[in-house]
């Protein structure tokens, strides 16, 4: 289930240089979409998103980066 304001952002990250993919997640009403970019061309990414979606929606998007962490993983727990 998504919504106009999410499908135009996966479509203006699509459309992007150095983006391989994006997508809708979380709850297509206030989810947020998820774009897998070139790291050369998040900051241009970043500041393409923020521009184009408010020329489309008269909104302002939040846009963050993040980088993928090592996942889930055993844990050694001590006893006190």
């Amino acid at each position: 289930m998504s919504c106009p304001e999410l499908d135009t952002l996966v479509e203006l990250a699509l459309a992007f240089p150095g983006v391989y993919g994006s997508r809708m997640t979380g709850g297509g009403f206030g989810g947020c979409t998820v774009s897998l970019v070139e790291a050369s061309a998040a900051e241009g990414l970043m500041a393409h998103l923020k521009e184009a979606y408010r020329t489309a929606t008269g909104r302002e998007a939040d846009v963050f980066v993040t980088k993928a962490g090592a996942g889930a993983g055993p844990l050694k727990v001590q006893a006190p």
